[in-house]
């Protein structure tokens, strides 16, 4: 793979990592369930709402510790291998989705 390549990529890392951080700090807002006990299905729903953003920023940390990955190989000139045969990760994956781990036969396999 060239640099030019990779440089690519680590800019599209770059631009979905401060995406993902931005989403995480949308999502990290506090809910504020009040102090009147009034309406149960208000804070059911407040509720409910907090349950799916945790499970959001979960989906978006892991992502981010996909990401922060994929740079670190980067910079230690290790990007574009799989790190379950070692074997080179087709463009065509990274070009979709460039913290891939595993090139096509080991994702294939793992499935």
């Amino acid at each position: 793979m060239n640099q030019e390549k990779i440089k690519e990529y680590k800019e599209a890392l770059e631009k979905e990592r401060l995406l993902c951080v931005s989403e995480i700090k949308q999502n990290e807002t506090p809910v504020d369930f009040g102090s009147e006990p009034d309406d149960e299905s208000d804070e059911s729903d407040k509720t409910e709402d907090f349950g799916n953003r945790l499970a959001v920023i979960n989906d978006l940390k892991n992502r981010l510790n996909e990401i922060d990955s994929a740079l670190e190989k980067i910079r230690s000139e290790k990007y574009g291998l799989c790190e379950k045969c070692s074997e080179k990760i087709e463009s065509s994956i990274l070009d979709i989705d460039p913290e891939s781990r595993y090139c096509k036969n080991c994702k294939t396999e793992s499935q």
